[in-house]
């Protein structure tokens, strides 16, 4: 499950407006509804508001952000893009970054 859909499925479990997430999040609800539709990004430090906002795990949010985050970066290099994730995921195990 995408990031966006995450939340939009929160809130609406939770029947909340879009006007309110965006009130909190201090932006127009115009600039929060393309969040839900992917059309813009959120900061890191949004995610950490819209988790508490939404009363659940901001773990799991940050974790479905990063992970589309890293999925756009990463849409385009399609060629080695698995390759530099491995090496990425190696290096995160091992604590250490080894520029070879």
């Amino acid at each position: 499950m995408k990031f966006v859909e995450r939340i939009k499925q929160l809130r609406e479990e939770r029947h909340l407006p879009q006007r309110k997430l965006a009130t909190t999040l201090d932006i127009d609800t115009a600039t929060y509804c393309k969040i839900e539709k992917g059309e813009r990004r959120v900061k890191v430090e949004q995610v950490v508001v819209i988790a508490e906002l939404l009363q659940t795990d901001k773990e799991e949010l940050l974790t479905l952000w990063l992970a589309d985050q890293v999925a756009a970066v990463v849409e385009d290099e399609q060629k080695v893009a698995d390759k530099a994730l491995s090496i990425a995921k190696q290096k995160h195990n091992n604590g250490s970054i080894d520029e070879r």
